[in-house]
């Protein structure tokens, strides 16, 4: 018979309810990082907060509804407002500083991103292949709004799929890079020089 698996102890503060979302997900992500986020389950998140399960899901349908949430906060922290002289950069410049944008928000948990990345592409969880598909597209269709990419038609749809391979090819060097300062190199804050 298999040895049961101990919650840790450690609780927090019960967050106000408007913080609530946000202090599942940071809870969630203390617990990968203990533990590894396949062994994450939500009743030692709810455990940890102070909450009953039920007001887990009042926020989150799942454990992968947490990861997406989690990965959101990449698209909100490259979408926030450019630096000035932003638009003046080439294209290649504006793509280049914010995908960085959006790889330097989730440095800090960098392994456990690893981690719901490929518990998505399990072989058992086919629900979870298709909305990464539709993630990426618009993952994609921001980045390209963000950058001020102006190609219509059939440019617009290679450009659409030169991007999403781009950024499938960064995301699996990110995710495996184990060079010094790769989760903090400064370059990837740097704003493009203004002209």
């Amino acid at each position: 018979m298999a040895e049961k698996r101990e919650a840790p102890k450690r609780t927090k503060p019960r967050p106000k309810t408007e913080d609530l979302a946000a202090a599942i997900v940071e809870t969630a992500l203390d617990l990968a990082e203990e533990l590894g986020w396949e062994a994450v389950r939500l009743h030692d998140v709810a455990a940890r907060l102070k909450i009953p399960m039920s007001e887990l899901l009042a926020h989150y349908r799942d454990k992968d509804a947490i990861a997406d949430a989690w990965i959101r906060r990449a698209a909100a922290a490259m979408l926030a407002a450019p630096p000035s002289g932003f638009d003046k950069q080439p294209p290649e410049a504006r793509l280049h500083y914010l995908m960085m944008r959006w790889f330097d928000a989730l440095a800090g948990h960098r392994e456990v991103t690893g981690q719901m990345v490929r518990e998505k592409l399990y072989p058992a969880h086919p629900h979870h292949w298709v909305p990464m598909i539709f993630n990426l597209s618009r993952t994609v269709q921001w980045l390209r709004d963000a950058a001020q990419l102006e190609a219509k038609g059939r440019r617009r749809q290679i450009e659409e799929v030169g991007l999403s391979a781009l950024f499938l090819a960064t995301l699996r060097f990110w995710l495996n890079d184990e060079s010094t300062g790769s989760t903090t190199n400064p370059r990837i804050r740097r704003a493009p020089a203004s002209s």
